[in-house]
């Protein structure tokens, strides 16, 4: 069911603007927040077009909701306004993504050093575990990338921790619930591709990944990892196809 919103003041900043939508700073019963608002599609029937946005919105929702429950972290939930096509969320303004952390990391590193980096190892286990958890619980991503993942300062205790953030996942427009293994397989293939192509220098770091996901998919992880292997076999034949 989706939760109410009461009438909420202009928004105020735009922040990006994507194919599928607009993230505005705006406010939630005065206070700041993130706005995500779902653009009208003009190509398709007006019926149509309200009839997706309000399923995908609630789908985004409800993984907010699945999240939660499985102990993962995510801006907070404060409201949907279906009419509006809008979605109201916590908003870390002292965050920043996985992808602008790991290039600083790799400016200020010297290369060789790169691989035995004890914060690029912490950065992979949270991921490794934040993907196993999500497939565990049969939530697909659907877009796994470093650029839809936060890293929030974490004060307690930060000043002795090598990796003083935690990890906030984000964006759920492409999220769905599926026990499918392929789905799953897919995801991870999405998650490879996308840190070979913004991460070259670190050929690495999916490794590191995979191996923490395996600790922490409980959930036919064996056969999830070999249905990622045959779409990762199916990939590398296309490309080499053309």
């Amino acid at each position: 069911m989706a939760v109410a919103v009461e009438k909420q003041e202009p928004v105020q900043q735009l922040l990006k603007q994507g194919a599928e939508g607009k993230l505005y700073i705006g406010t939630y019963k005065g206070n700041r927040c993130l706005v995500k608002e779902r653009f009208e599609k003009k190509y398709r029937h007006p019926a149509l077009d309200r009839q997706l946005t309000r399923q995908r919105i609630k789908a985004e929702q409800k993984a907010f909701q699945r999240c939660a429950a499985a102990g993962l972290s995510t801006p907070a939930l404060y409201g949907v306004d279906l009419e509006q096509r809008k979605i109201y969320m916590e908003y870390l303004e002292h965050s920043r993504t996985a992808k602008e952390f790991i290039d600083e990391l790799t400016a200020t590193t010297q290369a060789d050093a790169l691989s035995e980096s004890a914060q690029l190892k912490q950065l992979a286990e949270q991921i490794g575990h934040m993907v196993g958890v999500l497939h565990r619980n049969n939530l697909v991503h659907g877009d796994l990338t470093t650029s839809n993942m936060l890293l929030d300062p974490v004060e307690k205790g930060a000043e002795e921790s090598v990796f003083p953030y935690r990890l906030v996942t984000i964006d759920f427009g492409l999220s769905h619930f599926s026990d499918n293994h392929e789905n799953k397989g897919v995801d991870l293939y999405v998650l490879e591709r996308a840190i070979l192509s913004a991460h070259s220098q670190l050929p690495g770091l999916f490794g590191m990944i995979l191996e923490a996901y395996r600790e922490h998919n409980t959930n036919h992880c064996k056969e999830t990892i070999a249905k990622y292997e045959e779409v990762r076999a199916r990939g590398r034949k296309r490309t080499m196809v053309g």
